[in-house]
């Protein structure tokens, strides 16, 4: 699951939670994985579909919040009596389940399937109405039952009786009392009394005030009257108990139904909050298809905070096993694989993608990536280790049915090894037989791509005048890094710059990284480079170094070849292997052994590098030389004309 926060599609899950209502539907919002075969996957993305059509035509569905509910069905399957709120909360589900049984009708003009959901809601409002009887604003009204309608009209007047003659006796002994009101403390009707005259009034003192100044004191007068009050209460109490234990039993008698309605409820609740979500980011339904591969067109990563994100068109699949994806940094390569990682668990997970409808995804068994850095510290490991152990890990779960995506392979360490670790990694993907895209600035790695079945190189186009990224995705053709670019652009001293491509194009850092020494003070020199004059020697550029005869060995794959023509202007050798010419950038080349040491001055290399038809022409050309002549070569033969 570390994949699906790499890529984001947790934050995805959050919103998906944050449209939802009930705590139930967000808990299930969190817990979406992608579906495992194009059939879940596209009936999920078809609810999603009706249910946006349905909030598009009819509104925003009244979906119940079911504060609780749980724990009240755990109360009464323990034989609990429910509290009134909890008993109005039962109430307000119920009444909010016939509101979604009354939205859900007006939608079955639109045709869709979920719109004839609400039928298996079972109807409820005659324990409904009951309740709403019995309870008023979260009390038991009084006229839930006879008895109880009785009860508290005799508790009534039994306290306007005590009253009345409170409010006597404190006529007659006003002198004694603080004010000439009825007080009512802990439930009694009581006088108070002065705490200097509190043995003139005969009662019970039933509290003191803050003070100590006044004393509430129950005459004896009313004590009968106060017991009659009590008791009457208590039947009061009672009563009001029976009439909860007996909507409680209302309750579970249609328990079994409750929990229907709460499980379509959530459902509900889970099928909007996919279309809430949808509508939000101005999603669309995609294509899922059989076919091995993703055609985004137009799509946006969800989380970009930028209102107008550049669209992005990625195409993977066909022929095509892999994408090797280069450009400058901050040009957006690193959101364009994540975009193709993330719309596809979205899309395999019944939601709706930012992108145009044309679109299409395949199902994955698997989505893996390596992006950002994974530098551990309590694990002690660097970032390239900790790249590397995720790396290694994923080509161990790694099918043909998975997708993979590696940010930067082979970076974060010696430039010549991770070149050869990330073409490495490169074949063993093409062995998998899985889509990948990867992301490198390493010129070996596009070389590779260039010249692999299967494997096509892209890059992120880059304003060279503005030096602005413009964050889209060219397949096709291979990015620059455009440092040394961007460094003229922006003011590098010319002397500088003039040092910085001399660095670029000297030998390799392999060539020079075993002698310990300070890198950027040594230059390899072949024998055919000995100068009386050593000053001169690094002046030479590095691809100029190789002559034609040198035995050299070309990288990733060390085949050993031999130069026939010397660099050109982009510092491409040509080299010979296996009777094969190749033109390679001269910084995967390493010299084996010199011409000199192998071949005499005057050696004719032709003898290796031509036909034998060829060298029979240039030999007849020689002998019979007329201005105007040239070689044609017909059926294995060359003629002069």
């Amino acid at each position: 699951m570390n994949h699906f926060k790499t890529l984001e599609f947790d934050e995805i899950l959050n919103r998906l939670s944050d449209c939802a209502v009930s705590s139930a539907a967000k808990e299930r919002c969190k817990a979406v994985v992608p579906a495992k075969n194009i059939a879940d996957a596209k009936r999920l993305a078809d609810q999603t579909s009706e249910a946006k059509k349905i909030i598009e035509q009819v509104g925003n569905p009244p979906v119940a919040v079911m504060t609780e509910l749980e724990k009240i069905i755990g109360l009464i399957n323990a034989d609990a009596m429910l509290n009134p709120e909890q008993i109005s909360n039962v109430a307000i589900f119920i009444m909010s389940c016939t509101r979604m049984k009354s939205y859900l009708k007006k939608a079955e003009s639109s045709e869709a399937d979920i719109a004839f959901y609400g039928n298996s809601m079972i109807d409820l409002s005659d324990l409904a109405d009951e309740i709403g009887r019995c309870l008023n604003n979260g009390q038991i009204d009084d006229r839930a039952t006879p008895r109880l309608h009785d009860l508290r009209r005799s508790i009534e007047r039994k306290g306007e009786q005590i009253k009345s003659k409170i409010e006597s006796l404190l006529q007659k002994n006003r002198s004694y009392c603080v004010d000439g009101f009825v007080a009512v403390r802990n439930g009694r009707y009581t006088m108070p009394v002065k705490k200097e005259h509190k043995n003139k009034i005969s009662g019970i003192l039933v509290e003191m005030s803050n003070t100590g100044g006044t004393c509430f004191i129950e005459p004896s007068a009313i004590s009968k009257l106060q017991d009659e009050l009590a008791a009457l209460k208590t039947e009061e109490d009672n009563e009001v108990r029976t009439i909860l234990y007996t909507l409680t039993a209302l309750i579970h008698d249609d328990l079994t139904s409750v929990k229907m309605n709460m499980e379509a409820m959530e459902t509900l609740d889970f099928v909007f909050a996919k279309a809430k979500l949808s509508i939000s980011m101005k999603a669309s339904q995609i294509r899922l298809t059989e076919d091995r591969e993703i055609r985004l067109l137009s799509a946006r990563h969800p989380l970009l905070h930028n209102s107008e994100p550049v669209p992005l068109n990625f195409a993977l699949g066909g022929g095509i096993r892999g994408i090797i994806v280069t450009g400058p940094n901050t040009g957006g390569k690193t959101v364009a694989i994540k975009t193709a990682g993330l719309l596809s668990l979205m899309a395999q997970s019944g939601l709706h993608v930012p992108a145009d409808e044309l679109s299409s995804i395949c199902i994955f068994d698997s989505v893996w990536c390596d992006i950002g850095d994974g530098q551990s510290i309590s694990q002690n490991l660097s970032t390239f280790s900790s790249h590397m152990t995720n790396i290694i890990d994923i080509l161990e779960k790694t099918t043909a049915h998975s997708l993979v995506l590696f940010d930067e392979l082979g970076s974060g360490t010696d430039p010549a090894e991770g070149m050869g670790i990330a073409t490495a990694i490169l074949e063993e993907l093409l062995a998998k037989g899985c889509l990948f895209t990867v992301t490198t600035h390493y010129p070996e790695i596009k070389d590779f791509a260039a010249r692999t079945q299967g494997v096509i190189n892209a890059r992120m186009a880059f304003d060279r005048e503005s030096l602005m990224p413009l964050y889209k995705l060219e397949i096709g053709e291979a990015g620059e890094s455009c440092a040394l670019h961007i460094a003229e652009r922006l003011g590098m001293p010319a002397h500088l710059l003039k040092r910085a491509k001399e660095i670029t194009y000297s030998a390799p850092r392999n060539e020079v990284a075993e002698s310990g020494k300070n890198e950027s003070a040594i230059l390899t020199v072949t024998p055919l480079e000995i100068s009386s004059e050593p000053e001169k020697i690094a002046t030479i550029p590095r691809s100029q170094r190789f002559n034609i005869g040198d035995s050299v060995i070309m990288y990733p794959q060390k085949d050993i070849g031999i130069v026939y023509e010397r660099a050109n202007s982009k510092g491409e050798i040509g080299v010979q292997v296996k009777g094969k010419k190749h033109r390679v950038n001269h910084k995967r080349v390493k010299l084996k052994i010199a011409a000199a040491e192998l071949y005499p001055d005057d050696y004719d290399f032709s003898i290796i590098f031509d036909t034998v038809e060829n060298r029979k022409a240039r030999h007849l050309m020689s002998r019979k030389h007329k201005e105007g002549n040239i070689v044609v070569k017909s059926e294995g033969e060359s003629v002069i004309r």
